[in-house]
């Protein structure tokens, strides 16, 4: 059986979508629908209502803690877990999940795919044990064990990437994660201060996970990349404006015949 937890925060339009589908199309593959929700203040409670979600607040929010009250609020053994921006696709995706965990006891989750970096790592055999990054779960289109959860939590004290570490640390432990040919999509349009956010919280988990430490010189040598590609893009874009107003010109004066 399959729980189904969404994690959100003033998405409202984007939930409205992902219950919307998950209610009309995949109604029979779904448990349970709970919504994680980190204190919105849009309509986010009354969409999660208007579709039957049980809806749960948390206060104070860090990226392993919501997934650990995911796991909590989770009723059945399979839990698969979203971002509200994110949705299922193809017709099968949740009965391929529950085929994956029947048939493999030790598996503690399945990455489903939604990019090009997913669909080639499949294709190519990249196993989770191999690249435990880009081959392990992710946590806005993935399905982990309730069971094994209970035995291994989620780190609270780490930046972000939570759904990484837990793959590097369950496969340490002798358990497996696979790729699921389950088909999602992602879309999320984030403002410069969310970007900010999620780069501040990238910089420290790189750091935490894979040891990527920053120094001075690569700092300074993005500072000067980004002056260099906006500068570039500037001139480029600007190229092009004057080249599309100098053909609309063109053709205003010189009209070609109608049919």
């Amino acid at each position: 059986m399959i729980s189904v937890v969404i994690r959100n925060k003033n998405q409202a339009p984007a939930l409205s979508f992902l219950l919307k589908n998950l209610t009309e199309r995949y109604a029979a593959d779904i448990d349970e629908i709970i919504v994680i929700d980190n204190l919105s203040i849009d309509d986010s409670e009354a969409v999660a209502l208007h579709y039957g979600a049980r809806f749960v607040t948390i206060e104070k929010f860090t990226y392993g803690g919501s997934a650990n009250r995911a796991a909590q609020e989770a009723e059945y053994p399979i839990v698969v877990i979203f971002s509200a921006h994110s949705y299922p696709v193809s017709h099968d995706f949740f009965k391929l999940i529950r085929e994956k965990f029947e048939s493999n006891p030790n598996l503690a989750g399945l990455r489903c795919l939604h990019s090009t970096n997913d669909y080639h790592n499949y294709i190519d055999k990249v196993s989770a044990q191999t690249d435990s990054n880009k081959s392990g779960l992710i946590f806005s289109g993935s399905a982990f064990s309730k069971k094994v959860w209970e035995k291994h939590p989620f780190r609270k004290d780490i930046a972000t990437f939570e759904d990484k570490e837990w793959s590097k640390r369950v496969l340490e432990n002798g358990y497996e994660i696979e790729f699921v040919p389950a088909i999602f999509h992602y879309e999320i349009k984030r403002t410069p201060q969310q970007q900010f956010f999620r780069f501040k919280n990238d910089v420290v988990g790189n750091y935490q996970l894979w040891h990527q430490d920053i120094s001075f010189l690569q700092a300074l040598k993005g500072l000067a990349g980004t002056f260099w590609n906006s500068c570039k893009n500037f001139i480029i874009e600007f190229k092009y404006a004057v080249l599309r107003f100098l053909y609309l010109i063109r053709f205003i004066i010189n009209k070609p015949k109608q049919f």
